[in-house]
């Protein structure tokens, strides 16, 4: 395991000072893991007045030392430190109402969330373990420090936690502190839009997706009550082999892996599917304009957990437009025309993440959209007319000929759509003859 050089020097500089100092939590369990550590957190026996004290010719954030925590800048890189504590009661479910520091390093372990978090490491590389952590991390298992039901109560995120590192790492929950999140979900309650919102963002990027959002799916439900009709939402479609939710599932897995845009999009996609259900005369179930539902329900749903306002216009374009026909190359030209090329592009993989969902025999349509993103970049290469910006004419040139008005922008779009389906060429004196001729 390697120590990065700045943590080393951190390390080394409070043990100079005669204070214990450790590595602690996540970079340590990701070290163990061989993986790359991102935030480094140190903890100490030190107080905070005398880590300040230690780092006095660097640039020191002290906004968390109610709590023990300073953040020294130390080489351009922020370290947080935190002075080894036992936390007070928690009466909010996700703040202690107040900290008491501790001489020693085993007690402020025992207040950390789960035993793969609990561990410390020195800068000689000596773990210092006493809750098992690296056990359960050969063994691939998320456990609670301690009573579930205590971790939990004490801060409700816990909950949404120890799903997130079942998604992220693929490990397994164990047993008691499963039950703990299924019996306090409704703890969530206390937690704050943004960081549900974090937290599950997490969990569908997670390589274990799959397993955490089927097994957990009241998690979910709790944070987001409107998915709860499409749990075991049976389809009744030929097209379909599985219920809305584990359609939902398995969608979100065959998107690209580290798109969150487009891993959003399929969250949501058919999130509308059981308010259109319709079953037809021959039991065949058919869910007309559930793109338009599913995006009204997903702009509700992530105006409250406060995505931007960017995501939200794309996200719930894309759903709208989703189970959109394109087969041709003037369908392709006007779905880049209504939301751009990028969208378009997204728009294609989406598709070929909802088949990949679906009956097997719908993956031949996969072919088909492959074709069409290569289409894609044979328009955007040969700069086809799509938009308004590439029509061979614009507004300056209506009015040269006497169009005025509202008129503009009409007869602009209708010129545009005649292009785009080829009826004239992209040529400004063949689309000002037709102009004359029509309108004047």
């Amino acid at each position: 395991m390697n120590i990065s050089e700045k943590s080393l020097k951190i390390l080394s500089r409070l043990n100079s000072a005669g204070y214990q100092a450790y590595l602690v939590g996540g970079c340590v369990r990701d070290m163990l893991m061989e993986n790359a550590a991102h935030d480094i957190d140190i903890t100490t026996d030190a107080m905070p007045s005398q880590v300040i004290e230690v780092f006095n010719e660097y640039d020191v954030i002290s906004t968390g030392i109610k709590h023990g925590t300073v953040t020294v800048i130390f080489e351009k890189t922020p370290f947080e430190i935190t002075t080894y504590r036992v936390d007070g009661c928690y009466s909010d479910s996700r703040r202690p109402d107040n900290v008491k520091f501790t001489s020693y390093l085993i007690e402020d372990l025992s207040r950390r969330d789960f035993t793969i978090n609990s561990i410390a490491m020195d800068k000689s590389g000596i773990i210092v373990d006493p809750f098992n952590g690296v056990s359960d991390i050969n063994k691939k298992i998320i456990r609670c420090v301690g009573s579930p039901r205590i971790r939990f109560s004490e801060d409700a995120l816990r909950i949404m936690r120890a799903v997130r590192f079942s998604a992220q790492l693929g490990f397994q929950i164990d047993s008691e502190t499963s039950t703990g999140v299924h019996e306090m979900r409704e703890y969530l309650k206390h937690i704050s839009a943004e960081r549900i919102r974090d937290e599950l963002d997490k969990i569908i990027c997670g390589k274990n997706c799959v397993d955490v959002l089927l097994q957990y799916s009241d998690i979910i439900t709790q944070i987001i009550p409107e998915f709860s009709p499409c749990i075991g939402f049976i389809q009744h479609s030929p097209y379909h082999r599985y219920d809305v939710w584990e359609h939902t599932v398995r969608a979100i897995d065959s998107a690209p892996k580290n798109n969150i845009k487009l891993r959003r999009v399929m969250l949501f996609h058919d999130i509308g599917k059981p308010e259109c259900f319709r079953l037809d005369e021959n039991g065949r179930g058919h869910f007309d304009g559930h793109g338009i539902i599913s995006a009204e329900k997903a702009h509700t749903i992530m105006r409250y957990l406060r995505y931007d306002n960017k995501s939200i216009s794309d996200i719930i374009t894309l759903i709208q437009h989703h189970s959109d026909k394109i087969h041709s190359k003037i369908q392709l030209k006007k779905i880049i025309s209504e939301i751009g090329a990028e969208l378009t592009f997204d728009l294609l993989e989406i598709k070929k993440a909802d088949n990949s969902a679906k009956q097997s025999f719908v993956l031949k349509e996969v072919e088909e959209i492959n074709k069409l993103e290569a289409m894609m970049h044979e328009i955007i290469r040969s700069n086809e007319c799509c938009t308004l910006s590439q029509l061979a004419v614009n507004g300056d040139d209506l009015l040269c000929i006497g169009i005025c008005g509202r008129s503009v922008g009409e007869i602009l779009s209708e010129l545009l759509e005649i292009v785009i389906e080829d009826e004239l060429p992209n040529d400004k004196d063949v689309l000002l003859k037709y102009v004359r001729r029509r309108y004047l």
